[in-house]
């Protein structure tokens, strides 16, 4: 009956009966009741602990609980209290069709009929999406808190579909109830809810939006999914799993901010510094299967380079450094490689430069790093120059050598003392900076291979512009290094300037081999270390050589076969025949000098033999031909000479480089005349003196004569015969050459550039003012100069330089070991002697002429003694 009160029977815990008519939505009324019927006020029930029963209220059986407790979750689906709870009819539209799209049982799925239903309600009424977003969240949020996972997973589809069919200008009134909810599903403990909400992140990351956010904000999903590229679950499968649901939320991460510059700057060094090293870790990852943590790495980090404008290049490669740095990666070589050569493929080619450079000031900053660190970062550079061939080094490029080259040089330093370190206390070994040098002369080439032709002239003029050269550029040395670290440093910028010649390519030699170049280059010939001498004529031989022949002729024979060898040849032209008319008594004569050394060995013989065929190939003219032969003949000469300082493998090895280059010059171009006397030759000392033949000398165990060198006229090359053969010939115009024997002339810079420091050069001049100045002073003499006297001193002049030689020697080893009293007591009497003189110099100045009648006049005042009034001076 009405008004009778019935008996309700225990509520749950924490659940009140609402007040039916608190609040109702809006143009909603209560319903009207019956005339006389009134509606009884509902007592409120408050909380009842588990397990405790009201008395006087019967106990529900478990069946009408759950119905009871089905029901108060259908009550909880409100956000607020009302008849709305309770009559399903009247709540809102969205929120009955949100509902509705939940099936009975969670594994059914998503309700796809009245998912569409949700779908075209949204499309049609924009303005509540936000509702509808806050809605689903609402309900996601308190499935999650109950743990029902199905449920929480097809809220999570619900509301990628409703993204995706939203159009662009209507998407941000679900952004932030959609990225609310991620955050709830990222903070969970749940690995498949890590998956589930990366996954939604992508599938919002791949939308293209139109309109602007000024609101947004990603700096958690920044931080969540870099942590979980770090996952070290105890299971493998979900650790991979996690780690590449981390990977592709950061490739989410980028795609959706990278383009917009009204979102967050992911290239922030705070965001960079998360990114970065979280894929770099999975980078190192050696299983690169498809769907693997290193293969989705590779693609992300790939797409995040890409994307990197000029601005952003630093930001992004700072990180990667610092990572190597940490965790030791340098010295393994393989992975900081492999990392670079992903940074140079992915960035634009135009900000190539930007990488060598950080590189190249990261170097500098691990000077003080063992060189196992410092190798390891100077063969990056060297994959790194290779790769970015196509580009350029940027406006700095003699800075990137400048670089190289110091490192170079605090190498030898630290190969010297033992440490690399100002406190002696980090020991180095020489074979580990062996390596580190090594590395940074191959990417000195490196470099230099990726630069247009005149930018590889300059750098190598800025190299030879670094080489201590003795009596040139004495101070450019190592100053701690001392006389055997200058060399040391010799030999490495040489090295280094021979990688940068090899792939040197010029269309003459003008260009090839400047002045300015040339001379520093040639003093190094007349050197006393072989090495550097080798070096010498390697790098001559590679400039030279712009047809690539030098490999074809490295080998030294008499049975060469210019039609098997297949030589590249060509008319020399105007601009050669100028630098031979300039240069080539210069470069002869360094040639006739340095196969005067006694330490020559086979390399510098086959060396010297490959020079001067790649000379008589590039410059195919009759004029340099007989030049070559004159000078043949001159070194045939050398060798026969009595000079004690040529061993017997010298002199055999010079025979052996005549036989072998005149076998390959009559092939050239000379009449046949001249190829059937180097045949005769040839076979008369295969058959009584095989050591005169490059085949038995030039090899891994030369067979030499026992005892003294004596070589019959029948195994030399006669100058006459050849100028017969040559007769009648477009070669004849210059046989007269042939006639002249061939004898160089020392300069003041071959003088110079065997002095081992400035002190030598010093000294030396000392020595010879002191031997001009102890002579007596004598008359002067008038003898008639005639041909034959001028003859004779141009024959006598062997000798002299032989005395000369021996008179600096003397002087070098007496300022090199008498004590420092000696030296001093020995400059301190120059110098008296040099005021003596100029005091009488000064003296027959100022002193007047005799006069007629023979009495000596009055001693005047010398001027620089006079004293002149100060109105005078002026």
């Amino acid at each position: 009956m009405p008004g009778t009160l019935h008996s309700f029977p225990s509520m749950p815990r924490g659940v009140t009966m609402p007040s039916l008519f608190s609040s109702l939505p809006r143009g909603v009324n209560p319903p009207s009741l019956p005339r006389g019927v009134t509606m009884p006020t509902l007592p409120s029930f408050p909380s009842i602990p588990r397990g405790v029963t009201i008395p006087g209220l019967p106990a529900v059986p478990e069946a009408p609980r759950r119905l009871l407790q089905d029901c108060c979750s259908v009550l909880d689906h409100q956000t607020s209290g009302g008849l709305c709870g309770c009559c399903w009819a009247l709540r809102p539209r969205y929120k009955r069709l949100v509902d509705n799209i939940f099936p009975e049982n969670p594994e059914d799925g998503l309700v796809k009929a009245n998912m569409e239903k949700l779908t075209f309600f949204a499309l049609s009424a924009p303005e509540k999406l936000d509702r509808i977003a806050a809605y689903l969240s609402e309900r996601l949020t308190r499935e999650l808190n109950r743990h029902r996972y199905g449920y929480v997973c097809i809220a999570m589809e619900a509301m990628e579909q409703l993204l995706l069919a939203c159009r662009c200008q209507s998407i941000n009134l679900l952004v932030e109830s959609f990225l609310s909810t991620l955050r709830l599903l990222l903070e969970a403990d749940r690995p498949h809810l890590h998956v589930l909400a990366t996954n939604s992140f992508v599938k919002f990351a791949n939308i293209e939006e139109d309109t602007p956010s000024y609101h947004r904000s990603y700096d958690f999903f920044v931080s969540r999914f870099s942590e979980m590229c770090h996952s070290d679950h105890n299971d493998p499968d979900t650790q991979i799993k996690i780690r590449v649901s981390g990977i592709r939320g950061l490739q989410g991460v980028v795609r959706k901010t990278v383009d917009d510059e009204l979102q967050v700057n992911i290239w922030e060094p705070r965001h960079m510094e998360q990114i970065v090293p979280a894929l770099l870790v999975n980078l190192q990852r050696s299983h690169c299967n498809s769907g693997s943590p290193a293969e989705q790495t590779e693609v992300c980090f790939r797409e995040l380079l890409g994307r990197a404008a000029y601005c952003h290049i630093n930001n992004a490669i700072r990180p990667v450094l610092m990572h190597l740095d940490s965790h030791s990666l340098w010295e393994g070589r393989g992975f900081a490689v492999r990392c670079f050569q992903i940074i140079m493929y992915s960035i634009q080619s135009q900000h190539s430069h930007l990488v060598i450079q950080q590189l190249l000031g990261h170097l500098d900053a691990n000077s003080r790093s063992p060189a196992s660190v410092r190798a390891g970062i100077v063969e990056v550079l060297s994959e790194a120059a290779v790769i970015e061939a196509t580009g350029s080094v940027g406006p700095t490029v003699l800075e990137v050598f400048n670089t190289l080259l110091r490192q170079l040089r605090q190498s030898v330093d630290y190969q010297l003392t033992g440490y690399y370190d100002n406190a002696g206390k980090q020991e180095t070994t020489s074979t580990e900076e062996k390596t580190l040098q090594d590395a940074v002369i191959r990417t000195i080439g490196s470099f230099a291979n990726t630069l247009p032709v005149y930018q590889r002239s300059e750098v190598m003029l800025f190299i030879m512009g670094k080489i201590p050269v003795p009596g040139i550029y004495p101070a450019l040395g190592s100053p701690n290094a001392g006389f055997e670290g200058s060399r040391m440093i010799q030999v490495m910028l040489l090295k280094s300037l021979l990688q940068v010649s090899e792939r040197y390519e010029s269309s003459n030699l003008l260009t090839a081999l400047p002045s300015s170049f040339l001379e520093p280059l040639l003093s190094f010939t007349l050197m006393e270390d072989p090495e550097i001498r080798l070096l010498v004529l390697s790098i001559l031989t590679s400039l030279i050589d712009r047809r690539h022949n030098a490999a074809r002729l490295a080998s030294v024979s008499v049975t060469f076969d210019v039609s098997v060898l297949e030589l590249k040849e060509d008319r020399c032209s105007r601009q050669d025949s100028l630098f031979m008319r300039k240069h080539t008594q210069r470069l002869y004569r360094h040639v006739y000098l340095a196969c005067r050394e006694e330490n020559n060995g086979r390399s510098h013989y086959q060396a010297l033999f490959t020079l001067l065929a790649v000379l008589s190939v590039e410059l195919v003219n009759e004029e340099v031909l007989v030049d070559l032969i004159q000078l043949v003949l001159a070194l045939q000469e050398l060798a026969l000479s009595n000079q004690p300082s040529l061993s017997v493998f010298n002199r055999c090895g010079l025979h052996a480089i005549c036989a072998g280059f005149l076998a390959l010059l009559s092939q050239l171009g000379p009449p046949p005349a001249l190829r059937q006397h180097v045949t005769q030759v040839t076979e008369s000392r295969q058959k009584e003196a095989p050591y005169l033949l490059p085949e038995d000398v030039l090899c891994d165990k030369p067979r030499l004569p026992e005892g003294e060198l004596k070589v019959d006229e029948a195994f030399l090359f006669v100058q006459s015969k050849i100028c017969e053969s040559l007769a009648g010939s477009s070669y004849s115009a210059h046989c007269e050459r042939l006639n002249t024997p061939y004898t160089p002339q020392l300069t003041d810079e071959d003088r110079l550039s065997r002095r081992k420091s400035i002190v030598d050069i010093i000294s030396l001049q000392m020595d010879t003012d002191l031997q001009s100045s102890s002579d007596p002073p004598q008359k002067p003499q008038t003898e008639q100069i005639t041909f034959e006297m001028l003859k004779n001193t141009i024959e006598d002049r062997g000798p002299v330089e032989e005395e000369e030689r021996r008179k600096r020697m003397q002087v070098v080893e007496r300022f090199q070991t008498a004590p420092f009293e000696e030296i001093a007591a020995l400059c301190g009497s120059r110098t008296s002697l040099l005021h003596s003189k100029l005091n009488r110099v000064f003296d027959l100045i100022v002193r007047p002429p005799p006069s007629p009648s023979g009495q000596s006049p009055h001693r005047s005042t010398p001027l620089y003694e006079m004293k002149f009034p100060d109105l005078c001076v002026y």
